[in-house]
């Protein structure tokens, strides 16, 4: 196991008191506070001079507060392998984890703030997704558990949006003009949905049809 002493941690959190407090936390764990970020851009924009091992960031972050954190993080394990992360949300952010953790390689934590119970604990989840391992709050792993029974519970809050909207019989373009987004990011959430869905291209238009009736009838 990872010797506290050489970790090096980066923290991204908005709230400035949750984030000094981290700081404070993690210098006690014996840990090395390579940065601290008031959003995910400004740790993504400073990780290759920080170099650190784990990366903590709250889910929800400016500008949207929706899925910052969680995006940050998958960009992490996927441009910076070496660098492992800890989500930590007052939220269970399920579609988001699964995002996360579909890698399946490890190197990756979420819990949530309320329910960390003492130093200790938060000290062994930061060196055990150094080393590798998975973290998981009991909650994060029965949304996850229900996820997997439910595919359209799998929708991010966008695809959800754009399902309800083909649901009424909109078009692409429809969708588009009425979320105010362009025809190409519409094109990517019904075509994450028909995936999340397994829905496989036949052709024709059949794909959208079934989507929708699985949507009426959940």
């Amino acid at each position: 196991m990872s010797d506290p002493s050489s970790l090096r941690v980066v923290v991204a959190d908005d709230s400035v008191l949750l984030r000094e407090g981290l700081i404070r936390l993690f210098d006690e764990a014996g840990f090395d506070t390579v940065g601290a970020y008031g959003d995910a851009d400004s740790l993504l924009a400073e990780i290759d001079q920080v170099r650190p091992n784990v990366a903590v960031l709250d889910v929800r972050m400016p500008p949207t507060f929706r899925d910052e954190g969680v995006r940050a993080a998958i960009t992490l394990r996927q441009e910076h392998p070496s660098v492992a992360v800890l989500l930590l949300s007052q939220y269970v952010e399920g579609t988001y984890a699964q995002e996360l953790l579909s890698a399946g390689n490890g190197y990756t934590g979420y819990l949530l703030k309320d329910r960390i119970a003492s130093l200790d604990e938060l000290k062994d989840a930061i060196t055990r997704v150094a080393d590798g391992g998975t973290v998981l709050d009991p909650q994060v792993v029965r949304e996850l558990l229900v996820r997997r029974t439910d595919p359209l519970a799998a929708l991010t809050p966008r695809e959800t949006e754009v399902m309800q909207l083909m649901a009424e019989g909109r078009t692409n373009a429809g969708i588009a003009q009425r979320l105010v987004i362009g025809v190409g990011a519409v094109e990517k959430n019904v075509t994450s949905i028909f995936q999340k869905l397994a829905l496989e291209d036949s052709g024709s238009d059949h794909r959208r049809v079934l989507a929708v009736l699985a949507y009426l009838q959940r």
